[in-house]
């Protein structure tokens, strides 16, 4: 008996939907950043990028709980001294990029190195309801449906 190691040459990529309206952003994030890396197949192996192309559609519509609209800072720095930079999470929802939340927060969720910049080539987060991607024919995948806490409640 030997362990299953997967090719890149025999990697099979699917094209996979989510509907973000109405989800968490850190619970569909996570499920994102699984499907990204193989991790929901049988074929999964560490050092291949095995994953799925994901599209995530209205983003904009993605939740946050508790006080995390309000209070969650995102920082980065210019390079120059003294120039650290914050933004909240509402400056940037209401902000010209709204889906640079839920891409941000699956980017943090994926490896860092060359292989997980690879992977996230294979995200693509629109705003909207509209995507160029109907010639792939995309499977939909119902996030809400695979548990209550996936959406929020009140």
């Amino acid at each position: 008996m030997s362990t299953f190691v997967q090719k890149p040459a025999e990697v099979e990529k699917k094209w996979i939907l989510i509907d973000a309206e109405g989800l968490v952003v850190g619970r569909v994030a996570s499920i994102i950043a699984n499907i990204l890396r193989g991790k929901n197949k049988v074929t999964y192996t560490p050092h291949v990028d095995d994953g799925d192309n994901v599209i995530v559609i209205n983003a904009e519509k993605a939740v946050l709980t508790g006080k995390k609209y309000t209070d969650k800072k995102y920082y980065w720095h210019t390079g120059y001294p003294g120039g650290i930079k914050e933004r909240t999470a509402r400056q940037i929802i209401e902000g010209r990029f709204p889906e640079r939340v839920l891409e941000k927060a699956v980017e943090r969720m994926v490896p860092r190195g060359p292989l997980g910049r690879r992977q996230m080539k294979n995200l693509r987060v629109y705003a909207g309801t509209n995507h160029p991607h109907e010639a792939q024919q995309p499977v939909t995948l119902d996030v809400a449906a695979l548990n209550s806490k996936n959406t929020r409640s009140a």
